[in-house]
């Protein structure tokens, strides 16, 4: 895609609507013009950058006249943090906005018959709704504007907090954060102000080098916290000292984890997590079940908007008793779990070994019976041979990461021929490429958006498929 970079300054222009990526939209010149922390209603100046084939990006350089929707953002690091773009919309114009992201993906780029497309399912609650955050140590913080690199002391210039917008090297130092109950922040604070005290050298991403690296928090309804530190290399004298004073700083932690990574990527998929103290795992609840979370486990990151939308996911699959369900993508096997007391049988399959464990240890904790779990790659797992071995499904359940499914997947669905599917997703547009390769034999007969991220442009969306009359196995 051609692109060159511009430096025009436009005057005056009103914003008309919400647009992809947690951005707004107006037109300048015949052109669609992107900016970001803009509301519809909206008379702003903007300073456009970019000039693509049919549109321009650009950013606000002042807001002439507020909307009348317009919202005093309530977090002191918005429009630097990358995260919560959609602070100065009201909540209602976001779940309308999500709505339109997914009809947008379905059907206008997508192509695909769809029917109503339902009112996105809201949060109860739009502030500390994550279990889940993740922070990085950076010796070189993101400086604010105004701020003199020369006047900034050494000690002042590292920070523990989140990446920059696209920028992998920028680290903003975060003061309050507004999506994690506490304690987070205060773990936060005080795990930067140890490294900084006992001068522990803060990573460096761009040169690889340092001693700490990033964190991880997770917290649970059920009052269980766990922290994970993650460190360069290893020293011991200095990790012990830190993570035994960790501890004993905040008591309430149950699992204190460590890993050393010295990858140059801050994923701990494929790394060793290290119990330091406590349980091994976190527990969470939901409708009367308990699901023990590892360290690497995947668990939905909006605790209280996940029951509502395996809820959605249970009514689309329109179970009796009587079904065999395969659930894909199962991770510590939540939904698989959910669903069984309305299925005959659940077979759960997952690629992260460590979350399989996860899955048959809590299914064993909550006494079910019914659901068996088989940790591999999905396309090489799920075959024509696995399908003859563990049975054919009624109905398949599928909740894929972001990239959405391998092809060989959705020609496996398609052999196996199940009555029902549901199709769970975090990004409509690979849910939109995988529905036209199933909408070949299926119809969708159901659309249903659910927020999980409350002032942020991301929005899960389940939709229900049903067997088109007259396909037979043999035609499929």
């Amino acid at each position: 895609m051609s692109r060159k970079k511009v430096d025009i300054i436009v005057r005056d222009l009103p914003i008309e609507a919400c647009a992809a990526e947690g951005k707004a939209l107006t037109h300048w010149d015949g052109a669609v013009v992107f900016v970001p922390f803009a509301v519809p209603g909206d008379v702003v100046d903007i300073r456009l950058t970019r000039k693509h084939h049919n549109y321009y990006e650009g950013y606000v350089t002042r807001i002439v006249k507020p909307s009348e929707n317009r919202l005093e953002p309530f977090c002191g690091h918005f429009g630097t943090c990358g995260g919560c773009k959609w602070q100065p919309l009201p909540y209602e114009m976001q779940l309308e906005a999500k709505r339109q992201q997914v009809e947008d993906q379905l059907v206008r780029l997508g192509h695909l018959k769809v029917p109503e497309i339902l009112p996105t399912l809201p949060s109860d609650k739009t502030t500390y709704y994550r279990n889940k955050l993740e922070f990085t140590y950076s010796s070189k913080r993101w400086l604010q504007w105004g701020e003199n690199p020369e006047d900034v002391s050494p000690a002042d210039r590292v920070g523990l907090g989140f990446h920059v917008g696209k920028l992998f090297d920028k680290v903003l130092d975060i003061k309050r954060c507004y999506l994690q109950k506490d304690p987070s922040n205060q773990i936060r604070l005080w795990c930067k102000d140890y490294a900084v005290k006992h001068g522990l050298r803060f990573f460096d991403i761009r040169e690889n080098e340092g001693f700490i690296r990033n964190m991880f928090i997770r917290t649970t309804d059920t009052g269980d916290l766990m922290v994970i530190l993650c460190f360069f290399h290893e020293d011991r004298k200095k990790r012990e000292a830190m993570l035994s004073a960790l501890a004993e700083a905040f008591p309430e932690i149950t699992s204190l984890y460590y890993v050393i990574n010295k990858k140059l990527n801050d994923s701990i998929g494929d790394q060793e997590c290290i119990l330091f103290k406590g349980d091994e795992t976190i527990r969470e609840t939901m409708e009367g079940l308990t699901f023990r979370i590892g360290p690497k486990s995947f668990y939905q990151t909006n605790s209280d908007q996940a029951l509502k939308l395996y809820t959605v996911a249970r009514e689309f699959a329109g179970l009796t008793g009587k079904e065999v369900v395969y659930d894909l993508y199962t991770g510590t096997g939540t939904i698989a779990q959910f669903v069984s007391r309305n299925a005959s049988k659940v077979i759960g399959i997952e690629y992260v070994p460590e979350a399989i464990e996860d899955a048959k240890a809590n299914a064993a904790a909550n006494g079910i019976v019914n659901c068996e779990f088989f940790a591999g790659d999905m396309k090489d797992v799920l075959n024509t041979a696995f399908l003859e071995e563990h049975g054919r499904p009624d109905v398949i359940i599928l909740d894929p990461p972001r990239a959405g499914i391998h092809p060989d997947v959705a020609k496996v669905i398609l052999e196996a021929s199940p009555e029902r599917i549901v199709y769970v997703s975090c990004n409509p547009a690979s849910q939109a490429r995988d529905l036209a390769i199933l909408c070949q034999e299926y119809e969708i007969t159901a659309v249903q958006p659910v927020d999980m991220f409350p002032h942020t442009q991301h929005v899960e969306n389940v939709c229900a498929l049903r067997r088109l009359e007259g396909v037979t196995d043999a035609e499929v």
